[in-house]
């Protein structure tokens, strides 16, 4: 019996000490540490494969080939709204003379720092600007409030220059004072070919230019904004007879918003030294393109020379850009 116990218990000593050794080894194991006379050799890791960054399909795009259209203009641009290519320059990089489209800045410039509904009276300096100088003008009256909202109408559909020296006035002070701040704001949309003397093109100095590079991309920032974007695509807007103001009717001088379908803006011009200027935006099929034309001889040339350049790039075929 003796004999049994003892048996019994060195089977229980071996197993203890078995699993102590077994414990030890798993201990080790993870703590990174080698028993003498184990092999240190660690396992080779297994190779992940890499993934390739998958190349993007590029999308069809307008492209223009074929030969050019032949306009009247002495300055003409067009680029794909979607995409900010350049489908057609004449001159497009050179400065020039732009005339009322001026008042895109003034415009964008009121509507971002100004508030719309502020009520504005109207100057004396903005009805003598009108009579001295023969402005294009919004007929308004000295003493005659609007909102900030309405004079917006008044500036870019009758392109009152009238309109251009109240909201000058109201925001800034004066018309000068006002210009320090488009000529800031040219600088920061990198508009480095423009430069203002005044608030409504009304000029014949060599100061006052801007080229249609960059008046096409001052345009497609300002039709960013909503409220812009409403105003010049604005056919007719009526005012009535208020306690603040007389009646007005103010029809846009952009007639294509009536006779070419699909226009949507901006804003034209005209003076002698600049001919007759129009920048215009026009969307079909879900399309829009954009662009400018300066210094046309004359308003139905000039709406020609428009016409013939969107239905020429409207017509380009969409094709997969060569990578």
């Amino acid at each position: 019996m003796n004999r049994r116990f003892i048996m019994g218990v060195i089977l229980v000593i071996i197993a203890c000490c078995l699993l102590l050794t077994s414990l030890t080894l798993y201990a080790t194991s993870i703590a990174g540490v080698t028993l003498p006379g184990m092999s240190s050799v660690e396992p080779t890791p297994t190779p992940i494969p890499e993934t390739p960054t998958p190349i993007p399909t590029p999308k069809p795009e307008l492209t223009a080939q074929g030969p050019l259209p032949v306009l009247q203009a002495k300055v003409a641009y067009l680029v794909d709204m979607q995409n900010g290519h350049v489908l057609y320059d004449i001159h497009g990089e050179q400065a020039a003379p732009m005339a009322s489209t001026t008042k895109i800045m003034t415009a964008l410039i009121a509507i971002q720092t100004g508030n719309l509904d502020q009520e504005i009276t109207v100057k004396r300096d903005a009805y003598l600007h009108v009579i001295e100088l023969g402005s294009s003008n919004a007929g308004l009256v000295p003493g005659e409030q609007f909102t900030l909202r309405e004079l917006l109408y008044g500036l870019m559909l009758p392109s009152g220059g009238d309109a251009a020296i109240a909201i000058s006035d109201a925001l800034a002070g004066s018309p000068e004072n006002f210009v320090v701040r488009m000529n800031l704001f040219a600088s920061r949309l990198h508009l480095f070919q423009t430069h203002y003397t005044n608030v409504d093109g009304l000029t014949s100095e060599d100061t006052h230019y801007s080229s249609a590079a960059d008046l096409t991309r001052l345009a497609r920032y300002a039709l960013t904004n909503p409220v812009f974007r409403q105003i010049v695509d604005t056919p007719t807007y009526t005012l009535p007879t208020t306690k603040q103001h007389g009646p007005h009717t103010w029809t846009n001088t952009n007639t294509l918003l009536n006779t070419y379908k699909g226009m949507l803006g901006v804003k034209t011009g005209h003076t002698d030294l600049a001919g007759y200027c129009l920048v215009f935006e026009a969307q079909r099929n879900g399309h829009s393109l954009i662009g400018v034309v300066l210094n046309s001889p004359d308003q139905a040339i000039r709406d020609q020379d428009v016409s013939k350049l969107l239905n020429w790039g409207f017509g380009l075929p969409m094709k997969v850009p060569a990578l």
